[in-house]
């Protein structure tokens, strides 16, 4: 009987299909928490509104987005929140709470940044919001960089009374201390009244935008409640206002986007604090690049104006010049430049307006620029061409004297390298105030125009040969005879340059290269002033 042998195959048997699928593993202990902190993370990145921007405005995150190097960005205390209770403030608390702080680079260069967010509690200051401002501004100061604010704020939070208030005399007391020692920038990029203004005044530069951004003490509800006076915002204290009447802002920009170029424009011409030196960007504009426009550009009427802004982009490098205060006491220039790629603080007198006297604004705008040039070791460079301090009553019972003794404190103080260039009138008490010699100037240059005397030749004539001209038979004659020999004695640059007050009478096409050759042999320069605790300059 034949026994039927059955082929077993080795192929496992098809499994059959089933509708269930199989369960997912469970999560992780640490995935969970990955997935909370993410959820939080989302949850504080977006508990501002962009409906509540006003106009073109950015939201406080896209202001640092701009301002600071793509990915450079890291925030510090996303989550803390206030602790106030009052008002049941305890069931509105936003992580953040109204200021996005941290640090991040510009042109790869360390800064610490706090940015108001107006969509979250109007960006008011309170306590625990002070406290982040806090913390961003002495990690600042210890580790020596740049600190910039970009302020949007309707100010202290009202719900928490005193001590938001006691949050700005901190930031404030912190603002005096970092003085001097980084660069403080304060942008203001939206409301700023009250208390709240007086950080940013004592900051080192203040950016406002057109039409969106303000600063008061009082605003127009109060001064028409009180002195009956009706007054828009942006009259009261607009960056037109601040710009222009009280300087006490230095730049305004057109929008947010131009405000946060300018900004890191800005910080290429500062060191990072006052123990470095500026940062050096390379020229390709040749050193020995001479000018013949400067053989002519001095007219040969002295009352007759020409534009100093002018003879200084035929000095620099590539002409680019960094104007402060543009549209604040136009008749002195204040601004930054390169020249051969270093920077250097630049005050001129301009011709073009009032002659180019001084006055008590430009005294206290050249004053204020030439003791932050001293402070980030920026050497001065002055333009010279004064007749004097401009008179009149109100200048006189203004206290000109104090304010222009400003000025002679602030170049007698400076340490950094002096370098003064008189290319017209230096006359009188003007002559010495504006980086003279005798206020430590450390290399002084004239150009073959240059008059520097007590006063003017008319004016001198009539005070010295007032007897000759009136015994003359013809005055008039005689006038103009002892005047034609005041100037030949006088008005030139010869007598000082006798008296060592001149270094050098040099030609206008060569001021680049006499001026940049100056720098290189200042540039070890130390001089070691008296201990003390301050002077006690004329404030």
């Amino acid at each position: 009987m034949k026994t039927k042998i059955e082929r077993v195959s080795s192929s496992p048997a098809p499994e059959k299909k089933t509708n269930i699928q199989a369960a997912p593993p469970p999560l992780t202990p640490t995935y969970q928490k990955l997935k909370e902190l993410r959820k939080k993370n989302k949850a504080a990145l977006n508990n501002s509104g962009k409906e509540q921007i006003r106009g073109s405005c950015l939201t406080a995150r896209e202001r640092l987005n701009l301002l600071l190097d793509p990915g450079s960005f890291t925030e510090l205390d996303r989550f803390i929140i206030h602790r106030s209770s009052y008002f049941d403030m305890q069931k509105k608390q936003i992580p953040g709470d109204g200021v996005i702080t941290g640090y991040g680079k510009i042109n790869r260069r360390k800064v610490f940044v706090y940015s108001q967010d107006f969509t979250v509690f109007g960006g008011s200051m309170s306590r625990t919001q002070a406290n982040k401002i806090l913390k961003i501004m002495n990690l600042a100061l210890k580790n020596g960089a740049p600190i910039i604010g970009l302020k949007d704020s309707g100010g202290a939070r009202i719900q928490e009374g005193v001590a938001a208030l006691g949050g700005y005399g901190d930031i404030m007391r912190l603002n005096v201390r970092l003085s001097g020692v980084v660069p403080q920038i304060s942008a203001i990029m939206g409301p700023c009244a009250g208390g709240a203004v007086y950080s940013p005044a004592l900051a080192d530069f203040i950016f406002m935008v057109d039409n969106s951004s303000y600063m008061f003490l009082t605003g127009p509800e109060v001064i028409k409640a009180v002195t009956h006076e009706e007054i828009s915002k942006e009259d009261l204290g607009g960056a037109k206002t601040h710009t222009e009447k009280s300087g006490i802002a230095h730049f305004a920009c057109q929008n947010d986007k131009q405000c946060l170029m300018m900004i890191r424009t800005l910080l290429s011409f500062l060191p990072d604090n006052n123990l470095d030196d500026p940062f050096h960007q390379e020229s390709k504009d040749p050193v020995e690049r001479r000018s013949e426009i400067l053989n002519q550009i001095i007219p040969d009427q002295p009352k007759k104006p020409y534009d100093m802004k002018a003879v200084i982009k035929e000095v620099i490098d590539d002409s680019f010049f960094l104007e402060l205060k543009e549209k604040f006491a136009p008749n002195i220039i204040t601004g930054f430049a390169r020249l051969n790629g270093h920077s250097v603080g630049i005050v001129a007198n301009q011709p073009q307006v009032l002659a180019g006297c001084i006055n008590i604004a430009a005294s206290q705008k050249a004053a204020r620029f030439i003791r932050l040039c001293d402070c980030f070791n920026i050497p001065i460079i002055s333009f010279v061409d004064v007749p004097g301090f401009l008179p009149g009553t109100d200048q006189e019972h203004g206290a000109v004297i104090s304010h222009g003794a400003k000025l002679l404190y602030a170049y007698a103080e400076a340490s950094v390298p002096k370098i003064t260039l008189i290319t017209r009138k230096a006359y009188g008490g003007a002559y010495i105030v504006m980086g003279s010699k005798h206020l430590g100037g450390d290399l002084n240059f004239a150009y073959p125009s240059a008059e520097i005397a007590v006063m003017g030749a008319e004016g001198a004539v009539n005070i010295i040969a007032r007897k000759q001209i009136k015994q003359a038979s013809d005055p008039e004659k005689e006038r103009i005879k002892q005047t034609k020999k005041y100037e030949m004695i006088f008005n030139n640059p010869y007598r000082a340059a006798e008296l060592g007050y001149i270094d050098a009478v040099i030609e206008p096409s060569q001021t680049r290269e006499h001026i940049i050759g100056a720098l290189e042999i200042l540039q070890n320069k130390r001089e070691k002033m008296a201990e003390k605790k301050h002077g006690n300059i004329p404030l």
